[in-house]
């Protein structure tokens, strides 16, 4: 594929060595809410990426966007065919997979936001269509590269609890998806790569409040090693909270996404100490979209490939057809009570 080159520079001993890196040549397709964000981390990426176009059905936000950032708008994905290297999909999740399957098949680099599909037999094909190819496919669990968390990385050993609270206010869009896809399911990829260990039991409750599907969840996950992890999502929430609690032997890790701050609570000799860990916080959007890049010209593996991605929606939709199970009944009960006479 083709590409610019932009240089950087590295002192070594006194001395300059000039390094060229392929510039890659990307397109941001939905230019909504987080298409929007992932335009403005990449215009501030031109020695690593060239945006050559947005696309977007809304053509009239589109084209104010692309006049904006100086950039080119395509109404129609497909033309991209042939010009770009990689691409980043933000579209709704009911199309992810239709317009993953186009890039992936023209051999484009692809970058989903979460959650990967809608199906899981969506993201098991595209994870096909990769399979045995030098073709990157990462997605969008953008709480894998907070600072906080990769604080705290080194000190995790042994979860044998984790709690984690994620409360939004109510969004006005996403709402194609309940709670669970839209925020309960980055947690759910944080504990799938902590605890790494089959899962051997689910339980799930939740309620629709303002929309027709769930807007308040929580989830009971056990896994066979012993961990117990309790999850807890809201977007009707009238607060931001990101946190996530790690018990272990003779340690606590305490993590908030939003301050990107984490303390380590430590036994010794009877007492608690406590210590914050020093972190360089920088935007997880930019960290996530330069390792895409990243992975794309060095050849490697996403942190957050298919793979985790298919993990992490597996799970997500098993929760979400407890969580309906658990209110079809509870609402059959409701029916089925005698009805008084005042």
């Amino acid at each position: 594929m083709g590409g610019m080159l932009a240089y950087s520079l590295t002192f070594v001993e006194g001395f300059v060595i000039v390094c060229a890196m392929r510039k890659l040549r990307i397109a941001i397709v939905g230019i909504g809410h987080l298409g929007s964000r992932h335009l403005k981390v990449l215009n501030e990426l031109p020695e690593e990426a060239e945006i050559v176009a947005i696309c977007d059905l809304k053509e009239d936000s589109a084209r104010s966007i692309a006049q904006q950032y100086n950039v080119p708008f395509i109404k129609d994905y497909k033309q991209l065919a042939g010009k770009i290297d990689c691409v980043s999909l933000c579209v709704p999740t009911t199309f992810h997979f239709e317009a993953a399957q186009f890039f992936l098949a023209a051999g484009i680099h692809t970058f989903i936001e979460k959650p990967m599909t809608s199906t899981l037999k969506e993201a098991q094909e595209l994870n096909q269509i990769v399979a045995g190819k030098e073709i990157k496919l990462q997605i969008g669990h953008v709480e894998r590269f907070n600072s906080a968390f990769l604080s705290v990385e080194r000190f995790l050993h042994t979860p044998l609890f984790i709690e984690c609270h994620r409360l939004n206010l109510f969004p006005n869009r996403s709402l194609d998806i309940g709670v669970v896809m839209d925020l309960m399911i980055h947690d759910i990829d944080i504990i799938l790569g902590l605890v790494k260990s089959p899962i051997k039991n689910i339980e799930a409750i939740g309620a629709p409040i303002l929309t027709r599907l769930e807007d308040i969840a929580n989830a009971r996950i056990t896994f066979q090693n012993g961990c117990v992890c309790n999850l807890t999502a809201s977007r009707v929430s009238d607060e931001v909270v990101r946190k996530i609690r790690i018990f272990q032997p003779d340690t606590y890790i305490s993590l908030d996404y939003v301050k990107q701050e984490a303390f380590v609570y430590r036994k010794h000799d009877n007492q608690i100490s406590k210590h914050a860990l020093p972190i360089e916080k920088e935007e997880p959007l930019k960290q996530e979209l330069k390792h895409f890049l990243e992975c794309i010209r060095e050849n490697k593996t996403p942190i957050v490939s298919g793979k985790e991605g298919q993990e992490a929606l597996a799970v997500a939709l098993e929760i979400v057809e407890k969580i309906k199970n658990n209110l079809d009944q509870r609402l059959m009960t409701k029916d089925q009570r005698p009805k008084t006479n005042d």
